[in-house]
């Protein structure tokens, strides 16, 4: 993925704070290990907390750790400064092709975090909170993602785990997950929480299609290693992939995000179409 060095970075949609240590309830899911967390919780549309615990709150004093970062060129000074990057693409993107589109933000957080759904620790992965409509991440994730998910990583692999979660953002704004959240916690292939999922990634392509058409994105270019790399985390965060790996089983009724096909073709169709009307998950 290449930036444009002279594209303006605003830093103020990124935020962070080091929560530190564990969270302080006990996992609903436990004795599983971590991966099989990583499994139900991560890319999570819902609340964090029914995995945690804790009780609701806002989200931690955050700090301006990013607020160095002003422009492209400050990405190969410093490369934190691409989750500014990610970030300001994807909400330029959707500012413009979503009517009544209200910007949001990422927070980065180490350790664990207080937020509008819960507390959760790193454990939970990247996930986004309806209540405050805020992207929560520790990067670290990123690292878990090539070392035990066995993706290949990038920076474009990086983009597409934000942009999916910005995914959810749409959804929210949208109603479809309120609609989702309020037929229950389904599960399966062809649950509704699964299209939710799937739905995210088809967002994801559809903005990773138009990042370098938006004169005011810092994106300058997606390649094709690019393309592969995001198709290859989405094949490696699929429900059969992770269950396969982790328990030598498949379980199709168990599913929450989607197979590694499923994944993988509603990004590519996102990415092929450019069009988030395309992404109407919940008619195929």
């Amino acid at each position: 993925m290449q930036y444009k060095d002279s594209a303006r970075l605003d830093s103020s949609q990124v935020t962070s704070s080091s929560g530190g240590g564990g969270a302080g309830g006990k996992m609903a899911v436990g004795g599983i290990g971590g991966i099989i967390i990583v499994l139900l919780a991560m890319f999570l549309g819902f609340d964090p907390g029914a995995l945690v615990g804790g009780t609701a709150a806002g989200p931690q004093q955050s700090t301006d750790d990013y607020a160095q970062c002003k422009t492209g060129a400050d990405i190969d000074a410093n490369r934190d400064c691409r989750f500014v990057a990610y970030t300001n693409s994807i909400q330029s993107y959707w500012s413009q092709a979503l009517s009544g589109y209200q910007p949001t933000t990422t927070h980065i957080f180490t350790g664990q975090v207080s937020t509008a759904c819960g507390t959760a620790t790193s454990a939970v992965g990247p996930f986004y909170c309806p209540s405050d409509r805020i992207v929560y991440l520790d990067t670290g994730f990123f690292d878990q993602l090539t070392s035990q998910l066995g993706a290949q990583g990038g920076d474009a692999a990086e983009a597409y785990v934000i942009a999916h979660e910005y995914g959810h953002h749409i959804s929210n704004l949208t109603g479809v997950l309120g609609q989702v959240q309020r037929a229950g916690n389904q599960t399966g292939a062809n649950s509704p929480q699964v299209k939710l999922e799937l739905q995210a990634d088809c967002y994801a392509g559809v903005w990773m299609k138009n990042a370098t058409k938006d004169p005011n994105s810092p994106i300058a270019a997606i390649t094709v290693d690019d393309l592969q790399r995001a198709a290859d985390a989405a094949s490696a965060v699929g429900d059969d992939r992770i269950q396969q790996q982790s328990t030598g089983r498949v379980d199709r009724e168990s599913w929450t995000h989607g197979s590694a096909a499923q994944r993988q073709n509603w990004l590519a169709r996102g990415f092929n179409s450019g069009d988030p009307n395309q992404c109407n998950t919940f008619a195929s």
